[in-house]
């Protein structure tokens, strides 16, 4: 007898803790992580493919670092959801590389793999 009260009883813990994870995920979750991009066409883009995920309150990507900045409820997305949605407009991420379809489908000056488009961008490629 003790041992089956002691088997239920482990039982119901581990459905106690299970619950609690649940819990932890965030309504207001702030998120940071690097999307490649080189211009304004890219920013609305790649935010225009952040918002347009379920559960992404706020999402703004900075030109110059490349960093992007969330707040998203965990509870209705994940993070792995908005990076495969911003892969699919073209741009790659970390664990996420845009198809060449994807890529090959954005603005010609939009190519930042092009390594002459990236230093014209940045002013370091001389006009002739």
């Amino acid at each position: 007898m003790k041992k089956f009260i002691f088997l239920c009883s482990i039982f119901l813990l581990g459905f106690s803790v299970q619950a609690q994870e649940e819990v932890k995920k965030k309504k207001n979750a702030k998120v940071a992580f690097e999307v490649d991009g080189i211009c304004g066409m890219c920013k609305k883009r790649i935010e225009t493919a952040a918002l347009k995920t379920k559960g992404v309150k706020f999402a703004i990507w900075d030109v110059k670092s490349h960093q992007m900045n969330l707040i998203m409820d965990e509870r209705k997305t994940s993070l792995d959801t908005i990076k495969k949605n911003i892969s699919k407009v073209g741009h790659d991420v970390k664990g996420f590389k845009a198809s060449d379809e994807a890529y090959n489908s954005v603005h010609p000056c939009c190519k930042y793999r092009d390594r002459k488009i990236v230093l014209d961008h940045e002013g370091k490629l001389k006009k002739q």
